[in-house]
């Protein structure tokens, strides 16, 4: 058994507006909880037996400073009244010996709505592929959504996103949505 498999995961999401674009995105990840980690940015996969926690719960067990594993999306502007989003999805399945998907969605002009149901989608895609639950990758969200609950193998799928519009005179916006990874 490896050290470093992951047994909890929370999502977070935060904004974060300043005049430069790195002070911008750390304040989004104050508004996130996780600006006092340091942050690694790894690939997509949700281990199997992990367990999603609060947020609270979460930020309760790290420390400042810790080298923490992330999933993270993040997108910024500098342009007024841009619309902005990121997005990280989740899709876990029924049976917890298996690994799940999260997946990392970025956008311009998607409402959180939009861009988090886009994530969703992406995490879910990928883990039906997984499980050969047979689909139609141009049907609608909700057409899978549907398919793969009468499959029986998706046991959730969700998202956490965060969209902000562009501040004038610019101001720097920063959007970030991260699954934090606990070992």
């Amino acid at each position: 058994m490896s050290l470093f498999v992951p047994k909890e995961v929370f999502l977070t999401k935060g904004v974060g507006h300043h005049k430069e674009k790195l002070s911008s995105f750390e304040e989004a990840l104050r508004n996130a909880g996780i600006a006092r980690l340091n942050l690694v940015q790894v690939s997509s996969i949700f281990p199997p037996h992990c367990k999603l926690v609060s947020r609270e719960r979460g930020l309760n067990k790290v420390e400042p400073g810790a080298i923490t594993f992330v999933v993270m999306s993040r997108n910024e502007t500098d342009e007024a009244r841009r619309l902005i989003a990121a997005s990280v999805g989740l899709a876990t399945p029924k049976d917890h010996n298996m690994h799940g998907y999260l997946s990392e969605h970025h956008s311009f002009g998607q409402t959180q709505v939009v861009a988090g149901d886009y994530a969703e989608d992406l995490a879910a895609s990928m883990l039906a592929t997984t499980l050969g639950v047979d689909f139609n990758p141009d049907a609608s969200w909700d057409e899978k959504k549907e398919l793969w609950k009468i499959s029986g193998k998706i046991f959730r799928s969700q998202n956490v996103t965060q969209s902000a519009i562009g501040r004038k005179n610019g101001i720097w916006t920063t959007v970030i949505a991260a699954a934090v990874l606990l070992l």
